[in-house]
């Protein structure tokens, strides 16, 4: 998994779905302040690393859930990613809202998934993993077995981990914060300074900044 991870490393600083800006930070939605932007999505605009994308997330869901009847996507951004690896890997497919829809059946997971059905659940990128774990609830919900989560790219929060351990959910990424300022530096994407700058955002991003 090192070699995979440092090339989606490379690939989402080349496509710029990943942006690295430690003098003129970024601001979440959350009111976080952040050297790095994210937008997975990105790689649907790019064929090569779409499918290579896609082709390591069916030989992770075949290596760790060999037996797994569903795929499904978390809205909106892992929708096409699930499709994707639900289409190449000839299973069923749902996707998992964020909240209901307003009106018709007020549905929160789209698609037909029987109680008791094994499923994976695909991400396109996990922070702090409320939405992601909320995806799992209604999943669980529905009578349905989680057995595993696995995402394009994590940024390696501690909250996250304990998030998922304590809801009892495994996750595997295909990437990750600390593969991605490796890649960085070495490529001379990032200077020395702006590795430790980085390096010590992660350890409190909430204050960072401030």
């Amino acid at each position: 998994m090192e070699k995979v991870s440092e090339t989606i490393a490379k690939q989402l600083l080349q496509i710029k779905a990943i942006k690295l800006q430690p003098a003129n930070p970024f601001t979440w939605a959350s009111g976080w302040n952040s050297p790095i932007y994210c937008d997975n999505r990105k790689t649907l605009s790019y064929p090569e690393v779409r499918n290579y994308v896609k082709e390591q997330f069916v030989a992770l869901v075949n290596e760790l859930y060999p037996d797994a009847d569903v795929i499904a996507g978390v809205a909106t951004g892992a929708i096409a990613q699930g499709a994707l690896v639900a289409d190449a890997m000839g299973k069923p497919f749902v996707y998992v809202r964020s909240s209901p829809k307003g009106h018709g059946m007020e549905n929160l997971i789209e698609g037909d998934v029987a109680p008791g059905k094994k499923v994976v659940v695909i991400e396109d990128l996990i922070s702090t993993g409320g939405s992601s774990l909320k995806a799992v609830e209604a999943l669980r919900k529905g009578g349905c077995e989680v057995v595993g989560m696995i995402a394009i790219f994590s940024y390696g929060f501690q909250v996250a981990t304990d998030n998922f351990e304590a809801n009892n959910v495994k996750l595997n990424t295909l990437s990750n914060y600390q593969t991605l300022i490796e890649v960085a530096a070495e490529s001379g994407y990032v200077s020395a300074d702006d590795v430790n700058t980085l390096s010590n955002w992660r350890k409190d991003p909430a204050n960072w900044g401030k």
